[in-house]
């Protein structure tokens, strides 16, 4: 089949591959219709992580299934499903306790996450490909409506959508609250767009990208323009000085500009004593300056922090719904749809935040 395959930093192409196969009685085996590239990606391909050439890239999955193992009990052969990123057994420790963004059974390395398609962190293949094994399927396949309807929708339900609202779940956002989340892009947009379907009175976004404020505005939040002056000082001067309820860090460390602390050190003087942050966004340990935090500041100002990846399952059952329903429709973040051929270029425009590109799905269907 073809797929997305990781050769060096900034540097990926559409090669063959072989097709995955049933190799366990729970698996199953999805036809990819939608893939989309994620923050995390970037992390792979920029040379960040302990990445090998020869991975195929992609977390974020939806398809048709095609094949079933015998000891599948819940799917069947052209059944229309979604992947969570972090797959999971479903039965360990953390999993019962919903923790599933740690199981504890997929994370050969002794890492407690379970990724496809991400670095050396677990040996599963992602799914930017033709088709995509997925083990422990029963648990790990949400089943969609029949059709193409809402495809864009329904397949942000595999990260970014459950990711921004982890966010607003770690910060603990309320109705009525005023929450600031620092990063536009699809993340981020996501955390702002989860945090009014919460309920928050009014939600700032962060960022200095034009095009995602412009969306951040259209979506109901309020836009802070980080380039024209402090973000902190002017959401201060909206709150009548006295800073936000609750902040998420959608940035995933990494901002043009920016020191690799700034963001979160930001949000500890954006929001007000007795407050709490939530940080979901994506952070690898090579990354410059290890992200020092003013633990003083957090102490003094009696914050509460919550931290870690998305527990997707978690979620992405009620989100789901949420779509069928009407009352969500994530799909306004994405930017682009693309035949798989166009990774590579897809991959370069997103990295470096060319005009227009926001979230960007590849079709391996398409010609």
């Amino acid at each position: 089949m073809r797929a997305v395959v990781y050769r060096k930093p900034f540097d990926v192409a559409v090669e063959e591959v072989p097709d995955p196969r049933i190799e366990h009685p729970n698996d199953v085996i999805v036809r990819i219709t939608s893939t989309g590239i994620s923050g995390a990606d970037l992390h792979v391909y920029e040379g960040r992580t302990a990445a090998e050439p020869g991975i195929v890239f992609g977390h974020e999955n939806l398809g048709i299934v095609e094949d079933v193992g015998s000891g599948v009990t819940g799917l069947e052969q052209g059944d229309r499903v979604v992947m969570p990123f972090n797959i999971a057994c479903g039965f360990c420790r953390n999993c019962v306790a919903g923790l599933t963004g740690f199981c504890r059974t997929l994370n050969p390395q002794g890492v407690a996450l379970g990724l496809c398609g991400n670095s050396a962190i677990a040996p599963y293949p992602g799914g930017q490909g033709e088709y995509l094994r997925v083990p422990y399927a029963d648990f790990n396949c949400t089943p969609l409506p029949p059709g193409m309807d809402h495809e864009s929708d329904y397949v942000l339900l595999a990260d970014v959508f459950p990711t921004g609202y982890h966010g607003c779940e770690l910060a603990g956002v309320r109705p009525g609250e005023t929450v600031a989340v620092f990063g536009a892009g699809s993340l981020g947009l996501m955390a702002a767009y989860s945090a009014l379907l919460r309920g928050a009175a009014q939600v700032f976004a962060v960022d200095r990208v034009p095009a995602w404020l412009a969306t951040a505005r259209e979506m109901g939040a309020t836009p802070i323009d980080s380039a024209e002056a402090d973000p902190v000082q002017q959401i201060k001067d909206l709150t009548g000085g006295e800073g936000t309820d609750r902040g998420v860090d959608a940035s995933g460390h990494h901002v043009a500009g920016a020191a690799p602390d700034q963001v979160l050190n930001q949000l500890v003087q954006v929001v007000r004593p007795a407050g709490s942050l939530g940080v979901p966004g994506y952070c690898v340990p090579p990354d410059p300056g290890r992200l020092p935090l003013s633990l003083d500041a957090v102490f003094e100002k009696g914050l509460r922090l919550g931290t870690g990846q998305a527990n997707v399952k978690r979620y992405n059952r009620q989100l789901r719904d949420l779509i069928v329903q009407g009352r969500a429709r994530p799909g306004f973040v994405v930017s682009h749809e693309l035949p798989l051929s166009e990774a590579p270029t897809a991959y370069e425009s997103v990295e470096r935040q060319a005009e227009g590109y926001t979230k960007v799905i590849l079709k391996p269907e398409a010609a």
